[in-house]
């Protein structure tokens, strides 16, 4: 009971360098691939907030359940996740190509009372999904809806027409 292997506990089981690469390459490739595919995923919260909150209970769940894996090999990955997640917002705040892909600007989904249908496709929502939006912001009528936008955190915002 108490002859724990201290080494298999704390001993790194794989090379620092290959944990922090492999930790980089899959943070930065999978935050790239939700990024480029629709920004809905995000929801209120930020989409590297969500992906780090995923990789990290991964990371940790191989370091927890000792699959050949030590404590030291899961908290060098989520050090590694945490500095990607924090240089991404950085990076986001103060440089301009990257602000442009980590902050998108507003899409267009409905002009003047009518749906942009080209926009709503890209960003997978329907007719049925955006009139709940409508309804929830006040504006239960199409007509009365002057512009809608989906923000890039995936809320959507909708400006009334005057009367």
């Amino acid at each position: 009971m108490f002859n724990l292997d201290w080494h298999g506990i704390f001993a790194p089981s794989v090379p620092f360098l290959e944990i922090v690469l492999r930790g980089s390459i899959v943070y930065l490739v999978l935050f790239i691939l939700l990024r480029l595919t629709f920004r809905r995923i995000g929801g209120t919260i930020g989409l590297g907030d969500v992906l780090m909150i995923a990789l990290v209970a991964a990371a940790a769940q191989n370091a927890i359940a000792r699959e050949h894996h030590s404590i030291t090999d899961g908290l060098i990955l989520i050090a590694t996740i945490a500095f990607w997640n924090y240089a991404l917002d950085w990076l986001g705040q103060h440089v301009p190509v990257i602000q442009r892909f980590y902050h998108p600007p507003p899409l267009l989904l409905v002009k003047n009372g009518r749906f942009l249908y080209k926009n709503m496709r890209q960003e997978l929502i329907t007719e049925d999904e955006l009139m709940t939006h409508l309804r929830r912001a006040g504006t239960p009528d199409l007509a009365d809806v002057a512009e809608a936008h989906m923000e890039g955190d995936g809320s959507i915002t909708v400006i009334s027409r005057q009367k």
